[in-house]
């Protein structure tokens, strides 16, 4: 049991609220004055903090009278992508300045109805297009975690990596992410806490500022596997308003979580070890594998043979995608619109209002996509990328088949590097960074991140359990042991 309020986990600040030992107003009050006292993560990019209270003392009366859900009274922070109703909603874009939507996203009005409590919305890649939060209009949020004796500030990933850095340094106690290509998984791992992605279609995507709509999914951002399931089933559910949305029932995800994996056959994809991953990142691997086999799991090695082929199918689709979601902003609707010169028509409307509306990383995909669903290069690239797709999805569905009930790879090839180390230098280098996770979202698969040690640099370093479609509740059970092996339980040295 941590000794700030702001520093509990969901599952504990639950029992602590039903028990009186405190209100949902304290708990909220202690993260809004650790968010103040932190500015310089740059975590958030909007506090609310008198919505905040207001559904605190909401969430108080409903406590009160015994009629609570386990998600009633939590503070949580929202990614900047998502539609939040008279609150800024910018995904981190100059685009979309002083934009305030006049609805509510659906997961943010689930949790809203459960009695989450908003501080406010986080820091992310401009439209989610990043793995470093570096390409933002807000400035790159910062990882809390530093390597020894070193005073860099070091990326918590992307492009979720402002909800990352939020929970990681307990200014929330549960953060909304969204993960495209591993923009959950990838900075959870970077932050030393957990992230999931669940299977596609499980949670609404109406209401959350698009990216590449058949890969875009929620997701929770939290401090242990257990709160993953208790914030996945509030967010969770059918919605008639988004026609990608499964008509599946919503299982009691805490419940599956038991314990017990005897008889579980666990696979290690020989594909994910991949030329020049750091020792310490396949010792980890090797441990996590381990401890799962103490547990009572079977072993088992796997092939996934087109996961060569995952990386450029997936920067293929998603910025084709992106290209085609992202033609809505032009200036005439809603958000930036350039100063125009006399004489200036509405093609030069479009043409200024996009040069500056949009940053570097948003304009490179914008004209990959385009280039790639251009007359002669369709066929070329974005079909052949398609194929490929089914192929990864193919390879998944035939190990499930086969009995395998999860997968364990690393969710990163390394640990967080410092900002501006890579992003000023390479684009494709900082795109290998999803070379783990972008086959989870190319299949539609769950799967979640968790920490299970350190490096040499004293940098969290986390695995990857990817499981069968619509199984959440098993793959948390996995994830719970696995996590209750690893017993990670160190925070970062405070200097901010």
């Amino acid at each position: 049991m941590t000794d700030s309020l702001n520093g509990l986990t969901i599952a504990d600040a639950g029992k602590g609220l039903r028990r009186g030992e405190y209100s949902a107003v304290e708990l909220a009050s202690a993260c809004i004055q650790e968010i103040e006292a932190s500015p310089v993560l740059n975590a958030f990019c909007h506090v609310t903090g008198e919505i905040a209270l207001d559904r605190a003392r909401e969430a108080d009366r409903r406590l009160r009278q015994g009629e609570a859900p386990p998600m009633c009274g939590i503070p949580i922070g929202i990614k900047d992508l998502f539609c939040t109703e008279q609150v800024l909603t910018q995904a981190a874009s100059r685009i979309l300045e002083g934009f305030e939507p006049p609805y509510e996203s659906t997961v943010t009005a689930r949790l809203r109805d459960a009695g989450a409590v908003m501080l406010g919305k986080l820091n992310m890649d401009e439209f989610a297009m990043g793995s470093s939060t570096e390409h933002s209009i807000y400035g790159p949020a910062v990882n809390p975690w530093r390597s020894h004796g070193s005073e860099r500030h070091r990326t918590p990933g992307g492009s979720s990596g402002g909800s990352a850095s939020a929970v990681a340094a307990d200014l929330c106690l549960a953060a909304l992410g969204t993960d495209t290509g591993g923009s959950i998984r990838q900075p959870a791992a970077f932050t030393g806490i957990v992230g999931l992605k669940p299977t596609y279609g499980r949670c609404s995507r109406w209401g959350i500022v698009a990216f590449a709509s058949s890969l875009d999914q929620a997701g929770p951002m939290v401090k242990s596997v257990r709160d993953a399931a208790i914030m996945l089933q509030a967010m969770s559910g059918h919605d008639s308003r988004d026609s990608t949305s499964a008509r599946r029932k919503v299982e009691d995800f805490e419940a599956a979580i038991d314990g017990d994996i005897r008889g579980r056959k666990i696979g290690i994809p020989r594909e994910y070890r991949v030329e020049g991953m750091p020792e310490e990142v396949d010792q980890c691997w090797s441990r996590g594998a381990e401890m799962l086999r103490q547990a009572g799991a079977e072993l088992v090695d796997i092939s996934l043979p087109h996961t060569s082929y995952a990386l450029p199918a997936y920067y293929v689709i998603a910025p084709a995608e992106a290209s085609s979601n992202l033609a809505r902003y032009d200036g005439v609707r809603f958000g930036y619109r350039a100063n125009l010169e006399d004489g200036d028509g509405i093609t030069e409307m479009y043409e200024k209002t996009r040069a500056e509306g949009f940053g570097p990383e948003v304009k490179r995909r914008v004209m990959i996509g385009a280039y790639v669903l251009s007359q002669g290069f369709y066929e070329a690239y974005y079909r052949r990328a398609q194929r490929v797709r089914t192929l990864i999805k193919e390879d998944f569905d035939r190990v499930f088949t086969s009995g395998i009930d999860a997968i364990l790879t690393p969710t990163t090839p390394n640990s967080a590097f410092c900002i501006g180390e890579i992003a000023d230098e390479d684009p494709i280098k900082m795109y290998l960074n999803d070379v783990f996770t972008v086959t989870v979202n190319l299949a539609g698969l769950p799967a979640v991140s968790l920490p299970v040690g350190l490096d040499s640099e004293g940098l969290p370093l986390g695995l990857q359990l990817i499981g069968k479609p619509w199984e959440e509740g098993d793959l948390l059970n996995c994830a719970d042991v696995l996590e209750a092996g690893a017993d990670f339980n160190k925070k970062p040295e405070k200097w901010w």
